[in-house]
């Protein structure tokens, strides 16, 4: 199974679940401080919020959920056939899962992300080797947002 993801900076988290609960008619599949994410049937899509006050409204991200780290790794090879750079992370830790993951920058600088999550996860992101870093970290508040507008998903979570 595959599905498009859609991540949306909201200004209010609360508020925006209890909106997307009615719109799509289910509760979201995983809710934490400043994240939660929905696992929607029908249309298939995985929807993220990242609570960023200021910058509600907006896209954080895009991306494609696959059902194996074999699609993942076959995305990777035919993306970098088709001449795309790619940023990978395998094994990595975010937004509460550990994914395997490949990015791509669009030509109007949207991130794309091709992933599958492997196990779920207490953190919010975790670099191997370090200590977990907060949302905010990773995501940016919207200050934080503005200085790093060309700041790579791939240093950057931002997903599932």
């Amino acid at each position: 199974m595959s599905r498009v993801q859609l991540a949306l900076n909201v200004d209010d988290l609360d508020q925006a679940v209890e909106f997307y609960s009615k719109l799509f008619g289910t509760a979201p599949a995983k809710v934490k401080e400043g994240y939660a994410n929905f696992a929607i049937a029908e249309p298939p899509l995985k929807l993220v919020l990242f609570e960023n006050p200021g910058t509600g409204g907006t896209i954080n991200h895009l991306g494609v959920e696959v059902d194996s780290s074999e699609k993942v790794h076959e995305e990777i090879a035919r993306l970098s056939d088709e001449g795309l750079f790619t940023a990978e992370e395998i094994g990595t830790t975010c937004c509460f899962a550990t994914q395997d993951k490949v990015w791509v920058t669009g030509p109007s600088n949207e991130q794309w992300e091709v992933y599958t999550v492997l196990a779920d996860s207490d953190t919010f992101r975790k670099a191997p080797g370090s200590e977990p870093d907060s949302q905010a970290a990773c995501c940016g508040s919207s200050e934080e947002s503005t200085a790093n507008e060309s700041r790579s998903p791939a240093a950057c979570c931002g997903s599932s």
